[in-house]
């Protein structure tokens, strides 16, 4: 009992470095945004998204490279997807003070982009399993991705980079009255990524405690606490945007957040692995589960362009089902995804 209350004491501490450290990063971007002069979609999708997604990228490589667990790296990443698309759209529309407004912006190419990026990472999760077979007993099918295939996704990232850069050739400068230090700014950046990155950790190790204290298996922390506590930042960046008023950074740094994990942090343990085994019978429900979260979130921004309360609890319902789905899979209660590690 006193470990688990350890653990429970280490993970709130952690949510209140993640919390600061987010802050920080927040009015980092929003101060080199003004200096750049970016869009606010920019500054959403770009600039917050990869600051925020940078526990993701740091769960990936040292999954990869220190415990040789790329099937927990891509877990992780799945369900921090996941956690995004249907928990913090949901938590941003509750604590806003009238409904989100979309603009076309956000529902005609963030969120169209962003479907487009889970085809192409299910593409290339299906390339590893046709071209580098890995021979199974168990009746599983898997495939080894390699640097080649890795490239696919961060080639599309590119182009969604480039598509941002041309927002920015049209964006008309919007003059600001404060003396902006881009080298302070910069460095306010970099500290806010190493006091998220240290919180994250303390919240992951205080979920493996407690998972270790319930007996609960990997892959359902994997999926719904590791997810849940990687995502953080992301969460408290948009909730804050939200509040603010500021609808289009808070949905489009959703949505960045996940084309950035996607498409970069789990090609990232690739690539500098040099191959990693994909378990396909795994990855493609949960892919599937991905998409349908997306659709979901496409179809309520898409009506009335907007996100009001009824929506933001329909989308939070989605996710406790989500999770339910993945214990009762874990558990042994259901199996519609083949090859998950039963409960000791």
């Amino acid at each position: 009992m006193q470990a688990l209350l350890i653990a429970i004491l280490v993970a709130l501490t952690a949510s209140a470095i993640i919390w600061k450290g987010s802050e920080l990063l927040e009015t980092a971007s929003e101060r080199l945004s003004a200096y750049y002069n970016l869009p606010p979609v920019v500054q959403g999708a770009i600039v917050v998204a990869v600051g925020s997604s940078f526990p993701e990228l740091s769960t990936t490589v040292i999954s990869t490279l220190l415990h040789g667990e790329f099937e927990l790296g891509v877990a992780a990443i799945v369900g921090s997807a996941i956690f995004n698309i249907l928990i913090i759209p949901g938590l941003s529309g509750l604590v806003s003070k009238e409904p989100l407004r979309v603009d076309r912006d956000i529902v005609y190419k963030e969120a169209q982009f962003y479907i487009i990026s889970v085809a192409v990472l299910h593409l290339t999760f299906s390339f590893a399993a046709i071209y580098n077979p890995v021979a199974q007993t168990d009746g599983s099918i898997r495939g080894t991705m390699d640097r080649a295939i890795a490239l696919i996704p961060l080639g599309l990232y590119f182009i969604y980079l480039f598509l941002q850069w041309q927002d920015t050739q049209d964006y008309e400068m919007v003059e600001t009255e404060d003396e902006i230090s881009p080298l302070k700014e910069w460095g306010r950046l970099a500290l806010s990524l190493v006091i998220i990155l240290v919180g994250v950790e303390l919240l992951v190790r205080s979920a493996l405690e407690m998972g270790a204290f319930f007996n609960t298996p990997s892959f359902l922390w994997g999926i719904t606490v590791v997810a849940a506590g990687t995502s953080i930042p992301d969460a408290f960046v948009s909730v804050r945007a939200a509040r603010q008023g500021r609808a289009v950074t808070s949905l489009a740094n959703v949505l960045g957040s996940n084309i950035f994990d996607l498409l970069v942090c789990i090609p990232a343990g690739v690539l500098i692995a040099g191959s990693a085994v994909i378990n396909y019978t795994v990855a493609t429900p949960m892919m599937a589960a991905l998409t349908a979260a997306t659709l979901a979130l496409f179809v309520v921004m898409r009506i009335g362009m907007n996100l009001n309360s009824k929506e933001s609890v329909f989308l939070l319902i989605l996710y406790l089902i989500f999770v339910a789905w993945m214990t009762a899979e874990t558990f042994g209660f259901l199996d519609l995804i083949p090859g998950l590690p039963p409960t000791e």
